[in-house]
């Protein structure tokens, strides 16, 4: 039996994770492009790792739009979402809108903080799989992707039923099934540290990395440009940092109820291995910032402070980051539009 993989999204990260699930055996993995389309179309994904070598990858379908892709009337065993989360621009759920079937699994590939309530609340019969990556890939022209470094990715189900008290229920069971074998389609294409997590320790892997991106991401940007292993080594931006990896990372178990795991890297040991980096590399969002782009803001650092809210917990150091960098692109924007009369 076939497994059908659709990647929505297939820019460098969606791309790379889908020429790997390309190589399990019986799956047929396309993909949904947009600026990339005709290259890809074309000639498929060159990729270019370290890890894994130099390969091609055609994918099974490519498609132009998800209309294109609807119209295939393909069943979908998978759908993976790996475009940027900006709640604040677009609800991209309403990107899957015919294509999510009664056995269809959602994954979602993204960064951020409640990334997978607008397609919970779509899609309320939907296996949805939340997924965290470390992974450095870039995409350097249209379908030509450079893997650099890092491919770890733990998925999880999504039950949020479990966190308010509801108990368990009988699609449960169904979603970690599909967790599974996910997973085991990772592996078999060749991703290592490739983890099946329970709903609660996927959340807690979603705040720990908030915990990386929350302070390194906004500071690169506030500090006119500086890459992430620069600003561990400078003395000031370090303990900066550090106060805010602390901060998330105390009030996560506030949040979700329960410790961080004792292997979860501390606010130490991860400026430790930052000031390794020595490639220079930029976070995503400094690079759209540079570029004009919209940030993601609001999943990083909006919904984190929500969350915590709601709660009754503050967090004033992320809470500063995001006031300044909010109103810094709502500036920038207006500046741009101005510009257009």
């Amino acid at each position: 039996m076939t497994v059908s993989v659709l990647i929505v999204g297939a820019g460098a990260v969606g791309a790379f994770y889908a020429s790997r699930l390309a190589l399990a055996p019986a799956t047929r993995v396309a993909a949904v492009c947009r600026s990339n389309y005709k290259a890809v179309a074309a000639n498929g994904f060159s990729v270019t790792s370290s890890q894994y070598g130099d390969y091609e990858w055609i994918p099974s379908e490519t498609f132009a739009s998800p209309e294109e892709a609807r119209k295939s009337n393909i069943a979908w065993d998978y759908v993976l979402v790996s475009t940027k989360a900006l709640p604040d621009v677009s609800d991209d759920s309403e990107l899957l809108v015919g294509l999510v079937g009664d056995k269809t699994a959602i994954v979602l590939v993204q960064n951020g903080l409640g990334v997978e309530a607008p397609y919970a609340k779509r899609f309320p019969g939907a296996t949805i799989l939340s997924a965290v990556t470390v992974i450095s890939a870039e995409q350097t022209s249209p379908g030509t992707i450079k893997h650099n470094r890092w491919t770890r990715i733990n998925t999880g189900p999504y039950l949020p039923h479990l966190d308010d008290g509801r108990g368990p229920t009988p699609r449960d069971k169904q979603a970690v099934a599909q967790n599974d074998v996910f997973v085991q389609l990772l592996s078999a294409g060749g991703i290592k540290d490739a983890s099946a997590y329970s709903h609660s320790k996927l959340q807690l892997v979603r705040w720990h990395k908030i915990a990386i991106n929350a302070s390194m991401n906004p500071s690169a940007v506030l500090s006119a440009g500086t890459p992430n292993g620069a600003m561990a080594l400078d003395p000031e931006l370090y303990m900066h940092l550090k106060g805010v990896m602390d901060e998330v990372l105390t009030t996560a178990p506030k949040v979700l109820g329960q410790p961080l795991p004792r292997e979860f890297a501390t606010s130490e040991a991860i400026l430790k291995s930052t000031q390794k980096n020595t490639s220079g590399s930029k976070p995503s969002m400094l690079l759209d910032w540079e570029q004009g782009k919209k940030m993601e803001l609001e999943v990083i650092l909006g919904n984190p402070i929500r969350i915590a809210r709601a709660k009754g917990l503050e967090m004033p150091r992320l809470q500063s980051l995001y006031a300044l960098l909010r109103m810094a692109q709502e500036n920038r924007d207006k500046r741009k539009e101005k510009g257009k009369l």
